[in-house]
């Protein structure tokens, strides 16, 4: 069997860390999350809490991998995006 390639991308408001990997096939999102380094790059990702996708879709961290994929680690958000509705909203 060949390997995969993948890569895994992490953005913050200052910056966009993406790897570019090769994997064995049957690789799983957390095998990529944790072979890329962002783990140890990023002392703030939890992913008790963030949640992870391939491409824009969440995913569950032993979703299985294919070739070309694209595991993304998402950040937690601020504030509710339905209350900044509201509040914007309401000023009106």
């Amino acid at each position: 069997m060949s390997g995969l390639r993948v890569e895994v991308v992490y953005a913050t408001p200052e910056l966009q860390d993406v790897a570019a990997l090769e994997l064995p096939a049957g690789a799983t999102a957390m095998a990529a999350i944790r072979a890329s380094g962002m783990l140890g790059r990023h002392p703030e990702i939890d992913l008790a809490r963030q949640k992870i996708g391939v491409f824009g879709k969440p995913v569950d961290a032993n979703t299985a991998l294919r070739d070309g994929d694209r595991v993304e680690i998402y950040r937690a958000l601020r504030v509710d995006p339905r209350a900044v509705r509201r509040a914007r909203a309401l000023r009106r």
